[in-house]
């Protein structure tokens, strides 16, 4: 039997990084959709600016400046939602950060840094969120994990083991979660037009002309639009899918590491990849 399709009129949605790329995307898409907001981001002049564009829709919308490494803002965070909301059916992990530079170029203040916010703030979202999610007749749960979650090329030792992480933790929610009316989807995106690389944390070991070549690498394969990739996702949580790829690349690269999971990595060198 086919399972119905996720309807997205009337629920009210919670979105971190929602003061750009991805995460402006989805707000603007979901808005569309007939969702009311509950946006949150560090950056509290891009999220007033995403906020303005997902309200023209007309449906209710707040913003919320959150830090999602904060275990003392997020644990006070769904009530703070509560105060404009009256319940909580979408939770859209989606905030994140990078890292530039080769494991031992890097410190282990770089790494906890990155994983406080790209897994822990999932977790901590998560578990902020859940309970009042399994009280909803149709909920569920998006995390933005990522093509380096399925694949981890040199470069990547920090990203790739948040994503991995992120991907790890959102399948074995998804199994704990049948039978209940929450779902779960890890979303893969290849290469999507956002400020993750040039907002990253970059190695001091790292020279100015190697941090230039890094950033024009991340512009010649960050080509998606963020519309559009947000436009999949969604496409993906309303056939209720487990894991959702975004793009051609991110489809190659589950392929790459079905086939040639401990070989890949050459052919991603001999690509500049």
């Amino acid at each position: 039997m086919k399972t119905a399709l996720l309807d997205f009129r009337g629920k009210t949605a919670v979105i971190t990084g929602a003061g750009s790329g991805i995460g402006r995307a989805l707000a603007q898409a979901l808005a569309t959709r007939g969702c009311h907001l509950a946006l949150a981001d560090i950056n509290p002049g891009n999220l007033a600016e995403t906020a303005a564009l997902a309200a023209a829709s007309g449906h209710r919308v707040s913003i919320h400046e959150l830090d999602v490494a904060s275990r003392e803002l997020v644990a006070a965070f769904p009530n703070e939602v509560m105060r404009h909301h009256p319940a909580i059916d979408l939770l859209f992990n989606n905030a994140g950060v990078a890292v530039g530079g080769r494991f031992l170029e890097t410190t282990e203040a770089d790494f906890d840094w990155l994983f406080d916010i790209n897994f822990h703030g999932v977790v901590r979202m998560t578990r902020a969120f859940l309970p009042m999610l399994l009280t909803r007749p149709d909920a569920h749960i998006v995390n933005t994990a990522s093509l380096f979650g399925i694949i981890a090329p040199a470069g990547q030792t920090h990203y790739s083991a948040s994503k991995f992480a992120v991907r790890g933790f959102s399948d074995a929610l998804h199994h704990e979660l049948v039978g209940t009316s929450v779902g779960v989807s890890a979303v893969c995106p290849g290469g999507v037009a956002t400020a993750i690389a040039s907002s990253a944390r970059f190695s001091s070991a790292l020279s100015k002309e190697t941090i230039s070549h890094q950033l024009e690498k991340s512009r010649r394969l960050l080509r998606k639009p963020p519309a559009k990739a947000a436009e999949i996702i969604l496409s993906g949580v309303e056939r209720r899918r487990p894991r959702i790829l975004v793009g051609a690349d991110a489809r190659l690269g589950y392929w790459l590491e079905r086939l040639m999971p401990t070989t890949y990595g050459s052919l991603l060198k001999r690509f500049e990849l």
